[in-house]
C-alpha cells in the first residue's frame, strides 16, 4: 500500500515514518561530514609529507657554503652535486676525497643520502665534511627532492 494511503489509515505511521526519515537524513549528513573530514585530513597529511622542491632549495642554502649544483657547478670545498642520486661515493673527477669517502663504496640512493644527511660522520666515518647534519626528516626529504631534479649535466629534468 502506498505511504499516503497508509498515512490516511494510520496517522501514527505518517509521523513515525517522517521522524525515521529525518533521523536517517541527519545520520547520513553526519557520516558524510566525517568521511569528508577524514579524506581532507589524509590529503593534507600526504601533501605535507611529500617532498617539496621549493622548500628543498631553501634548505640547500646550508649546503651552498661548500657545494654547487646546476649547469655552471664546479668543485669547491665539496664536490659538485649534479646527478648525485645513483652516483657512487667519491666519483667526481677532480675532487680530492677523504680516505673515508673513497673507501665507503656507497651508491647514493635516497636511503643512503637520507642517512648521510642526518649524520655524515656516523654514516661515513673519516669523511672530511664538517657539516653536522640535518635534524628534521622533512628537511632531508625536501633537499633530496631539490637534488633529484638535476641531471649529471646540471640541467633540471623537465
Amino acid at each position: 500500500m502506498p505511504r499516503t494511503k497508509i498515512a490516511q489509515v494510520d496517522p501514527a505511521y505518517s509521523t513515525s515514518f517522517q521522524a525515521d526519515r529525518r533521523r536517517l537524513s541527519w545520520r547520513g549528513l553526519v557520516m558524510k561530514r566525517i568521511v569528508f573530514a577524514a579524506l581532507a585530513f589524509l590529503a593534507f597529511e600526504g601533501a605535507a609529507r611529500a617532498q617539496d622542491v621549493a622548500a628543498g632549495e631553501k634548505v640547500f642554502i646550508k649546503c651552498k657554503a661548500c657545494h654547487q649544483i646546476g649547469e655552471t657547478a664546479k668543485n669547491a670545498v665539496g664536490p659538485e652535486l649534479n646527478g648525485l642520486i645513483g652516483r657512487h661515493s667519491g666519483a667526481v673527477d677532480g675532487f680530492n676525497y677523504s680516505a673515508g669517502m673513497k673507501n665507503s663504496n656507497l651508491q647514493w640512493t635516497e636511503e643512503n643520502l637520507s642517512e648521510y644527511l642526518k649524520s655524515p660522520k656516523q654514516k661515513v666515518p673519516g669523511n672530511k665534511m664538517a657539516f653536522v647534519g640535518l635534524n628534521k626528516p622533512e628537511d632531508i626529504a625536501n633537499v633530496l627532492a631539490y637534488l633529484k631534479q638535476f641531471g649529471p649535466d646540471g640541467k633540471k629534468a623537465p
